[in-house]
């Protein structure tokens, strides 16, 4: 029940165009500080897993992780998603705090 939670959440995210989608997009967003939080999928490559993490972690962007780039894409009415920033403060906290439950 959590899970579809965040889920539509994000998707209202997404319609408020408050994300980014993509790896090099979200590189991008982390470097002008201009992202709040980062979700990466749990099934993304090894590598884009480090580079997103390393990345964030340099930047001091809050990121977690969810179970699918299925799940990730579908919440936001797109196909396989690996990684997605959040843009706006307030959808980033929310998703923060539920997800971490």
């Amino acid at each position: 029940m959590q899970q579809e939670k965040w889920m539509s959440l994000l998707g209202l995210a997404n319609r408020a165009r408050k994300i980014i989608s993509g790896e090099e997009l979200v590189v991008k967003e982390i470097k002008s500080n201009k992202a709040k939080l980062v979700l990466i999928s749990k099934d993304a490559s090894i590598n884009t897993t480090k580079k997103i993490q390393d990345k964030c972690t340099f930047y001091k962007i809050p990121f977690r992780f969810v179970q699918s780039r299925n799940q990730l894409g579908h919440a936001i009415g797109k196909f396989e998603r690996v990684v997605v920033a959040v843009l706006d403060e307030g959808f980033a906290q929310k998703l923060s705090s539920m997800l971490d439950e």
